[in-house]
């Protein structure tokens, strides 16, 4: 069996687009890319972590001037395509970017809530690949509320973006009990698109990419405009 190969961004963005072709668009947000290329389950958030991020996505925008996102693709130089859970960036980096493709660094800021995610035991490389990608700041809320502020010093006592977040005592509360069915659902998809994906070739994906970038489609109204 051949020894897998990191992918490149070009290689990331290739596979990532071959796994769009095989995904309902609403269910995009369910999986990421390992740096290989291959099928990573994101799991179905549940409708606790919903509220929480959706939250901690309210107050960045109200505080940072509204240019928040949630659910947003982004390559990393070492971890593949991840989603973080929220985004800021500023507005010039907003500007021609494709809404089918995966932002190709990562955003300034970026916000992983854990609560009842799975995401635990991974959370030190996510942390490092986003700002060895780029981002100025990364924000970890744990299961139990408590706030983490990282940067490329380590962890900070305060965010250097002078931003407060606070996360309600309610979301901290996890239920142990997760919808079999739901779930199911997420892991019928992910089989799907590991199967419809793997037998694809990705060079023939990466052509297709590249040529795709002549028109791009914008990416800014997935965040909403500073001046609105």
């Amino acid at each position: 069996m051949a020894t897998p190969i990191l992918l490149d961004r070009n290689g990331l963005l290739a596979a990532w687009h071959r796994l769009v072709a095989t995904a309902q668009h609403a269910m995009r947000d369910r999986y990421e890319l390992n740096g290989f290329g291959e099928v990573v389950a994101n799991g179905c958030p549940s409708g606790t972590r919903q509220l929480a991020f959706t939250d901690i996505y309210c107050q960045l925008a109200e505080q940072m001037g509204h240019l928040a996102a949630m659910a947003v693709p982004v390559v990393t130089p070492s971890f593949g395509i991840r989603v973080p859970d929220v985004v800021w960036m500023a507005p010039e980096k907003w500007e021609g970017l494709d809404g089918d493709t995966p932002v190709p660094f990562v955003p300034d800021l970026c916000v992983e809530v854990l609560l009842d995610s799975d995401r635990q035991r991974e959370m030190d490389r996510r942390v490092g690949s986003y700002l060895e990608g780029g981002a100025k700041e990364v924000i970890v809320v744990r299961q139990n509320g408590g706030l983490e502020f990282w940067g490329a010093e380590g962890r900070r006592q305060a965010s250097a973006f002078a931003i407060g977040l606070s996360v309600e005592p309610l979301y901290c509360q996890v239920s142990a009990s997760v919808s079999t069915s739901g779930s199911q659902v997420c892991d019928d998809i992910h089989h799907r698109v590991a199967e419809m994906t793997s037998a694809r070739d990705v060079s023939h994906d990466l052509v297709q990419w590249e040529a795709k970038q002549a028109n791009p489609a914008p990416l800014l109204n997935r965040a909403t405009s500073a001046q609105s």
